[in-house]
């Protein structure tokens, strides 16, 4: 991923800041901090970076999905559709609220449909929690209608689409509130991190009360603080808030060198014949942190996928995948927890054991990714398109079962 490829004495020097004034909370120690504001200042540059008016950082992209559930008032008994194709932290964070998931079918966007979560529609419908998987726009002008038809609250779990847009807008930015990841494993990370962002101002502020202990943060005197509502520890700490501050400063330049190869990927791999690619709602505003292979069955795909791996070429084969699609996710269908939830007494709307998702299954299992590295040199790029061009060859002839 780009953060981890450009690691340099930019996140060096945030954390020696940090480190040399000893202040390693976010909040308070004023004086002792020296003007060292790390968490504020990452705060600020994700908001000007997404043209959001307000954001809030936190420990990860998981806590950041649970504050924004709690600030929209997403609790006890709600039903909220979700997509089976999904890192499992969206769904773990529905039942933590005491939410129920009601998962919805995907189409080749990799998205929600709007036709999935019509159909999905309950009586207890809240939300829709809008995941933008791998880093594009789902089809948010169809899903916007049914949200407005059915009057139900969008919420985006934007934390594979940092620098993501739909129409100039940045994801994140079309329901109450969006939230970014910035674990390890995203476009720009700070080992543990979320942010979340949001143009409503009172979301903001319930969202940070929710991740500090109801803490208001008023004053210098943290013990005397008044606490709005009850809340728990999500906070961010100032090392990984500076590092994420280094990080996002080079977001503009991480996404323009993703996007100028994908572009050069895309007009490589579109010459094959049969060869089909993720639906783009708005190709322009892709992050271009993936780039998606759709083959013409699901044989051909898992064969593309031990080719490539076989030549060193790692990529997903999403259909197996332990943590992302909801055909592996045995523990969750059947909710095993330590402690008993919400959705043990209420039960769950669809029996996830025997319900199947054909118009999802028919997309993943057809599906093959690889990441789009920053740090390609022209002959890298071409060395790896010709493994790549060579081996898709290969199995849409048949040469490879």
């Amino acid at each position: 991923m780009p953060g981890t490829e450009l690691f340099g004495e930019e996140e060096r020097k945030e954390v020696m800041d940090v480190l040399n004034t000893g202040v390693l909370f976010r909040y308070n120690h004023d004086a002792q901090r020296k003007g060292i504001w790390k968490a504020k200042e990452f705060e600020a540059e994700i908001a000007k970076f997404t043209g959001a008016k307000h954001a809030l950082a936190v420990s990860s992209g998981s806590t950041a999905v649970s504050s924004m559930l709690a600030a929209c008032g997403v609790g006890y008994g709600d039903h909220v559709i979700v997509p089976p194709f999904t890192f499992v932290a969206t769904i773990e964070a529905v039942l933590l609220a005491g939410a129920i998931p009601v998962f919805a079918e995907i189409d080749e966007t990799l998205c929600l449909s709007a036709e999935g979560i019509r159909n999905a529609c309950t009586s207890k419908t809240k939300a829709v929690l809008l995941v933008h998987m791998c880093g594009a726009a789902a089809d948010i002008d169809g899903i916007l209608a049914v949200c407005k038809e059915k009057n139900i609250m969008l919420i985006e779990d934007t934390a594979q689409a940092l620098g993501a847009t739909y129409k100039g807008t940045h994801l994140g930015l079309f329901g109450k509130m969006g939230s970014f990841s910035f674990d390890f494993f995203k476009i720009a990370t700070c080992g543990e991190g979320g942010v979340i962002i949001s143009n409503d101002e009172q979301l903001l502020k319930t969202a940070e009360y929710m991740s500090d202990h109801g803490h208001n943060h008023e004053g210098e005197n943290r013990g005397m603080e008044k606490h709005p509502i009850m809340g728990t520890n999500f906070r961010i700490g100032e090392i990984n808030a500076a590092i994420g501050l280094a990080q996002s400063r080079k977001l503009p330049k991480m996404v323009a060198k993703q996007r100028a190869h994908k572009a050069i990927i895309q007009e490589r791999l579109g010459k094959i014949p049969g060869l089909a690619f993720r639906k783009q709602c708005d190709d322009a505003g892709d992050s271009a942190t993936f780039f998606h292979l759709l083959l013409p069955s699901a044989d051909a795909a898992f064969a593309l996928h031990k080719e490539l791996g076989a030549q060193g070429i790692g990529t997903m084969y999403w259909f197996n995948n332990m943590y992302h699609y909801i055909k592996q996710w045995d523990h969750i269908k059947h909710l095993r927890m330590p402690y008993r939830l919400v959705a043990h007494e209420l039960g769950l709307p669809q029996d996830l054991n025997t319900m199947t998702f054909s118009k999802s299954d028919a997309v993943i299992s057809r599906l093959v990714s690889f990441n789009i590295r920053v740090t390609w040199t022209e002959e890298e790029l071409d060395g790896f398109l010709i493994k790549v061009e060579e081996a898709v060859k290969r199995v849409m002839d048949g040469m490879v079962v």
